[in-house]
């Protein structure tokens, strides 16, 4: 099933049915399409639509021009590109080839059992949850992560959800009631997103190993680069970092610490 999420991320520009993966790996459509879910985590035409954004972005990355970067990942049609990536950027493709500059950004504050809590989001998610003394040292720790963009506290219209969302999350952390799950604007390099994306799919009690991580991610060398993305990570709690575990069973660092 590794040997398949890598060439299906070979050929993430091709169109790749169930039918010609079953040929390529001897198997039934249904027995692959089951295997391949269960090992990897994603199903091969949810794996298949992540490796065409990945290099889709990585073209914008590179100064290519949308049109072009849409047509070489494989997009028919600029409307089906943006219809799979919008989510997935967490902004325009103009907007992510030019680092995300002029965007707004709007935060809120509450007091939770971990102390200070600030959250932020964009028009399409959370961006932002981090815990501190003070809303002066979230504030700047927000700007630190996007320093491009206008930083400012919501308005009314906007405080209510981030209110509803900062509730629940205080709720969870509190009482143990499920994590709330709320829309996510995922920003970060291509490992870092299937790293936080995989880490999402880990439920409620369980953990998984950083090797286990890197092998669930299609990176089974890359242990060390995967911890980097969990200590990357800007949604805390949301995107469940913690139950990322040492292969002896030990607790990492963590972005926030133990």
């Amino acid at each position: 099933m590794q040997a398949l999420a890598a060439y299906i991320t070979a050929h993430a520009d091709e169109p790749l049915s169930l039918a010609s993966l079953a040929r390529e790996t001897g198997m039934s459509p249904h027995h692959l399409q089951r295997t391949f879910t269960a090992l990897i985590g994603v199903s091969p035409k949810a794996f298949h639509a992540a490796a065409r954004v990945t290099a889709f972005k990585a073209r914008l990355r590179a100064g290519a021009r949308v049109t072009a970067a849409m047509y070489d990942a494989g997009y028919g049609s600029s409307s089906r590109a943006h219809a799979t990536v919008d989510g997935t950027l967490g902004m325009t493709p103009s907007a992510y080839r030019a680092g995300g500059a002029g965007e707004t950004i709007v935060y809120a504050v509450r007091t939770t059992p971990l102390g200070e809590l600030m959250m932020a989001a964009t028009e399409r998610g959370v961006c932002f949850v981090d815990f501190g003394v003070d809303e002066d040292e979230l504030r700047g720790r927000l700007a630190a992560e996007f320093p491009r963009a206008t930083v400012e506290p919501a308005t009314a219209d906007a405080q209510v959800p981030l209110d509803a969302w900062m509730a629940a999350l205080g709720a969870h952390l509190a009482s143990g009631v499920p994590r709330p799950d709320l829309p996510l604007d995922l920003r970060g390099t291509a490992l870092q997103i299937r790293v936080w994306t995989f880490l999402l799919s880990v439920k409620p009690g369980d953990v998984v190993s950083y090797t286990e991580l890197a092998a669930g991610v299609g990176r089974p060398r890359a242990v060390r680069a995967v911890a980097n993305a969990c200590a990357a990570n800007r949604l805390a709690v949301l995107v469940p970092c913690h139950r990322a575990l040492r292969a002896d069973g030990g607790l990492g660092g963590y972005r926030w610490g133990l």
